[in-house]
């Protein structure tokens, strides 16, 4: 098992999937000023409904150009680079939720698709060298195939819940999106 801090704890068995959540930076700020809850699974659920709301920072993941780098580089990822089985995904307004079986390290995974998809994105804004996405990763290693399903659920209902999409095909930024997104 793969253990590191940084300002979370990360554990990471081997042979075991990962729920991954990653923001744009600027977008947790004001939420991580508030007073932390107990359980980190509630305070995941906080963070989570704060970001759905995308009241505060920036929300560049509604461009459809740079919500289609972060899908193809999830992609590209998994097929041509092998570092990944995805599971299931969405691409929310300032946020990413994956759910993966890793090949290789998480620190690896997250570096390819955040440093590739940093660098395609601020080039489409006309940014050079700014920070694009928030340092850490939230993740949370999958127990057991009851978990995986519900998370799975959780991951395509998030643009639902978040009043995004009536419905969970819907939302052309998903794994339960299976057909191609025209953006208008």
């Amino acid at each position: 098992m793969a253990y590191y801090e940084r300002n979370l704890p990360h554990w990471h068995p081997d042979g075991a999937a990962l729920f991954l959540t990653w923001c744009l930076h600027g977008s947790v700020e004001r939420h991580r000023a508030r007073k932390k809850a107990a359980d980190p699974g509630e305070a995941f659920a906080e963070l989570d409904r704060v970001l759905d709301k995308g009241s505060y920072g920036p929300t560049w993941l509604r461009d459809c150009g740079i919500a289609r780098c972060v899908q193809e580089a999830l992609l590209f990822g998994e097929r041509q680079l092998d570092l990944y089985s995805l599971i299931a995904w969405v691409i929310m307004p300032n946020h990413v939720h994956v759910a993966l079986l890793p090949k290789v390290s998480v620190p690896r995974i997250t570096k390819s698709i955040k440093g590739f998809t940093a660098r395609q994105a601020n080039a489409l804004l006309g940014r050079t060298g700014e920070r694009f996405w928030q340092d850490e990763v939230f993740d949370h290693w999958v127990r057991n195939e009851g978990e995986l399903q519900e998370i799975i659920g959780y991951i395509e209902r998030n643009p639902v819940r978040a009043g995004l999409a009536a419905g969970i095909e819907e939302w052309h930024w998903s794994s339960a999106h299976r057909h191609e997104c025209l953006c208008h």
